[in-house]
């Protein structure tokens, strides 16, 4: 079995995440699988989840990289129209209500972001 790597990984610039706008994309081997995820500011606050919706395993974004709601309140899944709370990923409306998305843990230090790997997310290599 591979050892796991745990190290942080530089994921951008803390200004590449702009408050309710955007977001920054990138890959996770998740238990060996490449899978989508994404990045998000909101409250001044990184959080990171899989590309993944809680109601079908499809991804979300409505263009590529673009999570957001038409007010810019919340992640909406361009397939349902699942609403989620950017600070914590729970489902607050639409077919998987209560349901969250899978969170990735992310810090912000120095100016710069960072995921964390643990037994269910590695880095792609």
């Amino acid at each position: 079995m591979p050892e796991l790597n745990l190290a942080p990984q530089w994921l951008c610039e803390s200004a590449s995440l702009r408050e309710c706008d955007g977001s920054v994309t990138f890959e996770v081997l998740e238990h060996g699988a490449v899978a989508p995820a994404f990045a998000v500011r909101f409250d001044n606050v990184a959080q990171a989840y899989l590309n993944r919706c809680a109601h079908i395993p499809s991804e979300m974004d409505w263009q590529p990289g673009e999570f957001w709601d038409q007010d810019k309140r919340f992640i909406i899944c361009s397939i349902h129209g699942a609403l989620y709370e950017p600070s914590d990923g729970r489902c607050l409306s639409g077919p998987c209500a209560g349901a969250r998305l899978t969170a990735i843990a992310l810090q912000e230090r120095d100016g710069q972001v960072y995921w964390y790997p643990n037994e269910q997310f590695q880095p792609v290599f």
